[in-house]
């Protein structure tokens, strides 16, 4: 490690403070740029940026086609990630790290948005189907499996069924809904804590409604 990659450690907040094998990844979806910024698809990346801010970390490094960082939830050391691969091509980047670090599906957290969902409201689960969802098919075809965690955030529903969905979720939150989708934001992130540290039960009784 070079002199400024310490500087850079020190700066994020993590120097010193990893150890032990990390054994968790934690991804949240999103599409990449400033499009996307504050869309709905953008739930689990503004659920990352909150995870981060908590951790005092930054996710600045480059690596498995995302932008990642490794922080401490707790006593468990995980690798944070935001795929720039496009929402429909996530899993390509997961299952990369997935390998790399040999951690099993089990142990990859995926928070991603919910239009089933009103925002602010979460739901958690041990595992399921995609649910239509592009970037937890991608998820699935390249884990090849569904048993792998998940904190769905809340983005509300289409105003009418003719409403194109891809528009939707691609879509601005309103100021309304960004004020109900914060205190959201930081109970997933308290629930991701949670969920690594053994206690899926707990984060869903306090946090899955």
């Amino acid at each position: 490690m070079g002199i400024f990659d310490l500087f850079k450690q020190i700066e994020s907040g993590s120097a010193g403070n990893l150890h032990g094998k990390l054994t968790w990844i934690v991804a949240g979806l999103g599409n990449p740029g400033l499009e996307y910024e504050n869309t709905r698809h953008n739930a689990g990346f503004l659920t990352m940026d909150e995870l981060a801010k908590q951790c005092g970390v930054k996710l600045d490094q480059m690596k498995f086609k995302s932008d990642c960082g490794e922080a401490m939830l707790g006593e468990v050391r995980c690798l944070l990630m935001k795929p720039t691969t496009y929402m429909n091509l996530s899993g390509d980047a997961i299952a990369a790290a997935a390998n790399f670090y040999k951690i099993p599906p089990e142990q990859v957290l995926v928070i991603y948005d919910d239009i089933s969902l009103p925002p602010g409201k979460l739901r958690l689960r041990r595992k399921g189907s995609a649910g239509g969802h592009n970037g937890i098919k991608s998820i699935i075809a390249q884990l090849g499996t569904e048993e792998f965690p998940r904190i769905r955030v809340g983005v509300g529903a289409k105003p009418n069924p003719q409403y194109d969905l891809a528009d939707w979720v691609l879509s601005k939150f309103s100021e309304e809904d960004m004020t109900a989708l914060q205190p959201a934001l930081e109970h997933a992130a308290d629930a991701a804590k949670k969920i690594v540290s053994g206690d899926m039960n707990g984060a869903m009784n306090l946090y899955s409604h």
